[in-house]
């Protein structure tokens, strides 16, 4: 087992979840309620790490935060380091390619609050702000455990994007699944097998969480008079 991997691979998850679910409530939320010119098309954006293939996405985002990009250039003023190859640019990355694990359960769960909800707590005499924060967090919590859980589950598994941003330097950007990827090259089909068995364990779980959610929130929309 390379516990370096792991841990690395932890703290990347850790960390994606942190910066993506404030980010996926705005957004979530923004694409349930509201309606405007150019939804579909960014809609359509956000869904896409779901289509492309890994090693397109991370060619593109190589591109975008190389050391010749306007964002590779502005990060390595500022810090001295270059974006690209680094946790803070696979942290970027993976934050990227997680978009749609995190914003769409969250946009379905706020879809699925009703509309006169938010209305009589107007009516109360509550803020967009206290609304959002004491009703409508509150009934969105399973789309919320859902991209949490979707989220850090992918993140542990992702391979294509990256390897293409972050390469395999050792606790920088060797993550669990790239240390997979060496252990299979290397013959060494028991440690492999052994580091395989704990992201399969990590994903079912997840996937079993999302699902048990999914069938409370059922229940409950069904339980309603």
């Amino acid at each position: 087992m390379d516990t370096t991997a792991l841990a690395l691979s932890l703290k990347l998850a850790f960390w994606t979840c942190i910066i993506l679910l404030p980010l996926a409530v705005f957004v979530g939320r923004l694409l349930a309620w509201r309606d405007f010119t150019g939804k579909a098309l960014v809609e359509a954006a956000i869904a896409l790490p779901l289509v492309l293939p890994p090693t397109v996405l991370g060619f593109y985002l190589l591109l975008g935060m190389g050391a010749t990009s306007t964002l590779g250039q502005y990060y390595h003023a500022l810090t001295g380091r270059h974006l690209v190859f680094s946790f803070d640019g696979l942290l970027l990355a993976s934050v990227i390619f997680n978009l749609p694990f995190a914003i769409q359960p969250l946009q379905r769960a706020f879809e699925a609050i009703p509309l006169q909800t938010r209305e009589a707590a107007w009516c109360c005499g509550l803020s967009p702000a206290q609304t959002l924060w004491r009703i409508e967090l509150p009934l969105a919590w399973s789309g919320a455990v859902s991209a949490l859980a979707l989220t850090f589950a992918h993140t542990l598994g992702e391979f294509g994007v990256v390897l293409m941003v972050g390469g395999n330097i050792e606790a920088e950007t060797k993550t669990i699944a790239i240390s997979i990827y060496d252990r299979v090259q290397a013959l060494d089909n028991h440690s492999a097998g052994l580091m395989s068995a704990v992201l399969l364990l990590f994903s079912l779980l997840s996937i079993g969480l999302v699902y048990r959610l999914s069938q409370r929130a059922r229940k409950h929309v069904q339980s309603r008079p």
